[in-house]
């Protein structure tokens, strides 16, 4: 089966980071942070454990009953929109950006399902502030994200053939 260039590629982040996230943090849960510490790599850079059971920047990020199944579904469905998006699309940027996107949430799903939230693990800080903890789906997200506001905003849109 031949897929379409930029769909394949898509796919294929879509693995790679759902893999290499799951990969650093099982690395970080299971061997770095065991037992859980502070380990100073630069004057501006951590490695920690944090656990969010929350979304974005911790928002929400409590033992509510309704984030071990709401959440989940919620990221589910988002997922599923955005696959339908990938399937879709035809541009190599967006389909890059999208396969980023799905890949970071299923990697951040599987937390969810496995732990009961979300293992965040870098620490960028500087005079005093620290940033909240992430991981590498986090940055997945946030790029594809950036990669998808770029391409709305300064793309050029092609030429639309009329059908007679």
């Amino acid at each position: 089966m031949n897929l379409p260039r930029p769909l394949a590629a898509g796919l294929c982040l879509v693995a790679g980071v759902t893999f290499l996230d799951q990969l650093t943090k099982w690395w970080i849960v299971e061997t770095v942070m065991n037992p859980p510490r502070v380990i100073e790599i630069t004057s501006f850079f951590n490695l920690v454990l944090g656990w969010n059971r929350g979304i974005s920047f911790g928002f929400f990020n409590n033992d509510s009953p309704l984030n071990s199944w709401v959440l989940p579904l919620v990221t589910g469905l988002i997922i599923c929109f955005l696959a339908i998006w990938l399937v879709r699309a035809r541009n190599m940027l967006v389909c890059s950006a999208l396969g980023l996107i799905i890949g970071g949430a299923l990697g951040n799903l599987i937390d969810r399902l496995r732990y009961g939230a979300v293992a965040d693990f870098l620490d960028v800080h500087a005079f005093g502030y620290h940033w909240p903890a992430f991981n590498v789906a986090d940055s997945a997200i946030t790029v594809g994200a950036c990669i998808l506001v770029w391409d709305s905003l300064f793309a050029r849109s092609e030429p639309s053939k009329k059908t007679e």
